[in-house]
């Protein structure tokens, strides 16, 4: 008792910068989770008698985070030799009925950079067929794209003919601020799960990729939450990148619940979308996908420095899925 009174003391007493340092509330930690490639990421690859017990350990792990989701959907998943399969299109259906938003994310999964403007167009197209009459039977429209790969133009004219587009069919460009190798963890995991016999060594390192993903995926969003406040000089609400894989199936809900402990809180896309930065200029203009941080960083000139310390993915991991780089 008498060490508190001290403490409220010394406050009291100490100069009014250092009192108010102590007194400053924490930042508004806000985020959006986005999903993308469902029904899911790696479709062909993936041995069909484990498709479904995999799709639903995942709608379990998202049930017990219990926070709002965008899938992205790619249509091309949903087809064996041009036909849309059943129990696929029931996939997607077991995200709407848990209340999930399901947005565009292409026919072919498709590179922007690559096949250009005319063949990109055709791709969202195409990546709605089955998506706008599903979600038109529970009266609604598809309202968000995701650009796969982040590509989303290397000029300012594709931009805004893409943002044209867009806008022209009912959707809004998606853009994430969380970028990271969760794909990278992905790959390892589905490759140790699927190709080495069911060893003790498999085992442990299933358990060892399980553990290192989420702490590695906090130190990112860290890490772009420390951008956030050096361009903007607040909490942006971030949006997060994640994909619809075997990893998260059974690391998603301790994903969230880490997020939680560092104090953040899990909106809409709707609602991390009303932050004015969201209008900024994208400055990039080379040919990958970052950050929508880092392309606001850009249209300010910001030097090299301003993006170090970033997170990355430990090489055994690379190794494990059989990658150079993120």
């Amino acid at each position: 008792m008498r060490f508190a009174v001290f403490v409220l003391a010394a406050l009291c007493c100490a100069p009014a910068a250092i009192r108010a340092e102590t007194a400053q509330t924490p930042p508004d930690r806000r985020i959006a989770v986005t999903i993308d490639d469902l029904p899911w990421q790696r479709m062909a690859t993936t041995p069909p008698e484990a498709l479904q017990a995999r799709h639903d350990a995942l709608m379990a792990q998202l049930r017990m985070a219990g926070v709002p989701v965008v899938g992205f959907v790619n249509e091309d998943k949903l087809e064996i030799d041009g036909q849309a399969q059943a129990a696929r299109v029931r996939m997607l259906e077991d995200w709407l009925d848990d209340g999930h938003e399901l947005g565009n994310h292409t026919h072919g999964h498709v590179d922007l950079h690559a096949v250009g403007m005319p063949a990109y167009q055709e791709a969202i197209l195409r990546g709605e067929r089955v998506l706008r009459p599903m979600l038109a039977e529970r009266g609604k429209s598809p309202r968000w794209f995701r650009n796969p790969y982040l590509r989303a133009g290397m000029t300012a004219e594709d931009k805004s003919t893409l943002a044209g587009f867009l806008a022209e069919h009912g959707y809004r460009l998606a853009p994430v601020t969380v970028d990271n190798g969760e794909w990278v963890w992905a790959f390892a995991y589905a490759r140790v799960l699927d190709g080495q016999p069911g060893t003790p060594k498999r085992a442990a390192l299933l358990e060892r990729l399980r553990l290192g993903y989420v702490p590695y995926m906090l130190d990112k969003l860290d890490y772009y939450e420390r951008q956030s406040q050096a361009l903007l000089g607040y909490a942006l609400p971030q949006i997060w990148l994640l994909h619809a894989n075997e990893l998260n199936a059974v690391a998603y809900a301790e994903l969230i619940a880490g997020a939680k402990r560092r104090g953040y809180r899990f909106v809409t896309l709707d609602e991390a979308m009303r932050d004015p930065a969201y209008a900024r200029t994208d400055g990039y203009h080379g040919r990958y996908g970052p950050s929508w941080l880092h392309r606001w960083a850009m249209a300010e000139k910001k030097p090299k420095t301003f993006y170090a310390g970033e997170p990355v993915v430990p090489k055994w991991v690379l190794d494990l899925a059989g990658v150079d780089s993120e």
